[in-house]
């Protein structure tokens, strides 16, 4: 029998916007609709401490740890990027743009780099050291998610665009291509060797899509997060497993899968939730997987009263049976 879900100490009182581990420690980030960002630090025994918080001037949308974990960026309504060090617990402002920030994205390769993508219709490249972007490239549309891998860097927009960009040449967009899903895209998450992407939408579907025309053939669409009654919620946030590269999908259902994309088949499924599920993330090892209870808006502002009074942050212990790739079925 499983040891049940670990509840977080001391939510955020407002809606929970995203959620990223250090990739030094067991320490979990957590921006909110309240304006704030908040520390979790997690105990070997699954409880967890509040360690520290920062404020932003408005919603927080954002977050995003330094490569050696020594400080958290945040982006977020008040069209500026945050940056938190841990050391000092001094927040200072790192980046601007002319329209809320809705992604920040230290890049791989370039560890003092960080990307944050706007609904300004742009993604501005910052060196943390000087306070001018030292790159920009045009989206054309507003951006609503973005992920980077490697020399990958993805950035979903509103009209449904995928924006490829090689990170090589940063300030270019490599490919630009229409979604695979019909509907509004929510997420998009590289594949952890950062040849392709997930991409989920309003309408229950993810898409499974590789960079590289030769893979073609490899790319599918599949439907999740949809009831008996046919009622279909919006997948809200997709999470690679960081070592087997297996990867969850969460649902405006309650619900969240995990899902291997090689042999096509589904893993295993975690209770339903009794609200929403916002936003999800493994931590550095993949042992501790980190999902927010919280009102994500598919449903616009009216049903926040109803809706948005629950926000919680669960976690729950992963076992290899649930995440673990098996071979496909003949």
């Amino acid at each position: 029998m499983q040891a049940p879900d670990f509840e977080v100490a001391s939510p955020p009182p407002d809606g929970i916007s995203a959620l990223a581990f250090s990739p030094q420690a067991d320490i979990l980030a957590v921006p909110s609709w309240d304006n704030a960002v908040r520390l979790y630090e997690v105990q070997p025994n699954g409880t967890t401490v509040p360690k520290a918080s920062y404020n932003h001037e408005g919603p927080v949308f954002c977050v995003d740890w330094s490569k050696d974990g020594s400080s958290v960026v945040s982006g977020g309504a008040d069209k500026a990027a945050r940056m938190y060090d841990l050391a000092t617990g001094q927040s200072t402002q790192v980046a601007a743009h002319d329209e809320p920030i809705r992604c920040a994205k230290f890049l791989n390769q370039q560890g003092n780099i960080l990307a944050t993508g706007s609904w300004d219709k742009t993604i501005k490249y910052w060196d943390l050291r000087s306070p001018q972007p030292v790159g920009v490239a045009q989206l054309g549309e507003r951006c609503y998610s973005m992920d980077t891998k490697g020399d990958l860097l993805v950035a979903a927009t509103a009209d449904r665009k995928i924006h490829i960009i090689n990170l090589s040449n940063p300030t270019t967009v490599y490919k630009e291509c229409i979604s695979p899903l019909k509907w509004q895209t929510r997420t998009v998450s590289c594949f952890i060797d950062g040849k392709g992407y997930a991409i989920g939408s309003i309408e229950g579907r993810v898409g499974i899509q590789y960079v590289d025309e030769k893979e073609a053939a490899k790319c599918f669409s599949f439907k999740c997060h949809r009831d008996e009654t046919k009622n279909v919620y919006s997948v809200n946030d997709i999470s690679f497993h960081p070592t087997y590269g297996t990867f969850s999908t969460a649902g405006a259902d309650g619900t969240i899968s995990f899902w291997d994309k090689d042999s096509k088949q589904r893993l295993n499924t975690l209770p339903r939730s009794t609200g929403t599920i916002a936003c999800t993330a493994f931590n550095r090892t993949g042992n501790i997987f980190a999902y927010a209870v919280s009102y994500d808006w598919t449903k616009g502002h009216q049903f926040h009263a109803t809706e948005g009074q629950v926000n919680k942050i669960m976690l729950h212990a992963v076992t290899d049976e649930e995440v673990k790739p098996r071979a496909p079925k003949r």
